[in-house]
Formats: C-alpha cells, sequence, structure tokens
C-alpha cells in the first residue's frame, strides 16, 4: 500500500501557490496582487515560504495519509 499524501498535496499546493497564477504576495503593484500572471522574486521566495509550512502542517502535523490497494 503506497502512501499518496505527500504527492497528491505537493501537487495541489505547487497549482495553487505559483506565483502568478491566482495571486502574487508581494505583486508588482500592490502587495496582493490576484491573477496578474506577473512574479518576481519577492513573490518566489515568499510563496515558497508559505508551500513549506502549509507542506509541513498537511503531512507531519496533521499526519494526512492516502492509501491505495
Amino acid at each position: 500500500m503506497a502512501d499518496w499524501a505527500p504527492v497528491l498535496v505537493g501537487v495541489v499546493l505547487f497549482v495553487i501557490l505559483s506565483p502568478g497564477l491566482l495571486f502574487s504576495l508581494p505583486g508588482h503593484h500592490h502587495t496582493l496582487q490576484f491573477g496578474g500572471m506577473k512574479t518576481n522574486g519577492k513573490a518566489i521566495a515568499v510563496h515558497t515560504l508559505i508551500f513549506f509550512a502549509a507542506y509541513t502542517i498537511l503531512i507531519l502535523a496533521v499526519n494526512l495519509h492516502i492509501t491505495t490497494g
């Protein structure tokens, strides 16, 4: 039985937290910019930290498991 939670959580968070796709924090002209499809180095760093925190909480603290088989 394989545990698919790390893979699925990682993919979903990657898509949701891609800078510029849904939102960008910080944006080019505003602190929070929605759907700009543009990014910068600060936004990449902030989204990386948010991804790491959310992934760690969901996988380790919540102890999320999705098994198959």
